[in-house]
């Protein structure tokens, strides 16, 4: 019988998080030219986004105290094999106080279906007895680590019924947070039915593309709450055009087979530190906070 923790508030809440910090950080470990402290040019030096120190603390202790704000208790972080900052730092340097830690590893960066993949393992054995009925009744949140959602946003997660997603709305990422106009299109756009379904998922839109001229976009910024049907859908994943096994894909084939997800729309800033150039933006909107994962 797997080992078994009860989260915090077990049943219908998803009060666990799945963080993917796995990436490489090739767009960070590209010198833009953006003044950086010596430590800041450290991290991006080593593509380490969610512990780029911002305001005094790492990127991630600010995403841990949303999520706990937000009613998350557990926090399984996606690393690499042999990963030791990240570690080092939430198991045992600056163990969070409102959350419990836990750790599975992607063998390689193979796409974002394959980092959520790999943490089935752990959910498994910390949180689930092994049937995919108990799976079910146990949903879980997930998230980039260089992505910084309000405590709001996870908290409609947390409370949602059944498998969703946020939709923030493009002109808020752009006006309350740190996302140019023009780098939203980078970001999917979100087809949603009239009663708030996902119909679909596009990728790096077109100029022309009926979602990107609409007035009103709604873009995913990765933040998803599921349940244990995903992980049969990663794993049917095929390389995309790009070589990667990727999320947006898995979800495209679960809408196939009838499972629906809820969008909650927002109108709330979302603060994105993919690059070096993000790092002043984020610091400046950051300054004087002091996070307590």
């Amino acid at each position: 019988m797997p080992r078994q923790i009860t989260p915090s508030g077990a049943g219908s809440r998803a009060t666990i998080a799945v963080i993917l910090a796995r990436g490489l950080g090739s767009r960070m470990r590209a010198d833009d030219g953006a003044p950086l402290s010596a430590e800041q040019a450290a991290a991006a030096a080593a593509g380490a986004k969610g512990l780029m120190p911002i305001a005094g603390h790492p990127l991630l202790d600010y995403v841990l105290h949303e999520l706990a704000d937000g009613g998350v208790r557990d926090v399984v972080f996606v690393v690499a094999p042999g990963e030791t900052a990240i570690s080092g730092r939430y198991a045992r340097e600056a163990v969070p106080e409102r959350l419990r830690v836990h750790f599975a590893e992607q063998d390689q960066p193979r796409g974002t279906a394959d980092a959520l993949l790999s943490a089935r393992a752990t959910l498994y054995d910390v949180f689930f007895e092994a049937t995919r009925e108990t799976v079910r009744e146990l949903p879980f949140l997930m998230l980039n680590a260089d992505n910084l959602y309000p405590a709001d946003s996870v908290r409609a997660l947390v409370e949602l019924d059944g498998p969703g997603l946020i939709a923030y709305e493009a002109t808020a990422l752009s006006s309350e947070g740190n996302i140019e106009p023009e780098r939203v299109m980078a970001f999917a756009l979100l087809d949603l039915a009239a009663d708030g379904t996902l119909r679909e998922i596009v990728e790096k839109p077109a100029a022309d593309h009926p979602l990107a001229k609409s007035t009103e976009r709604w873009v995913s910024m990765n933040l998803w709450r599921f349940d244990a049907r995903i992980f049969d859908a990663c794993a049917a994943v095929t390389p995309s055009v790009r070589g990667e096994l990727e999320l947006a894909d898995a979800v495209r084939a679960l809408i196939a087979d009838g499972v629906r997800f809820h969008a909650v729309p927002q109108r709330f800033p979302v603060l994105d530190l993919s690059r070096r150039g993000d790092v002043q933006s984020v610091e400046s909107r950051l300054a004087g906070r002091v996070p307590q994962p």
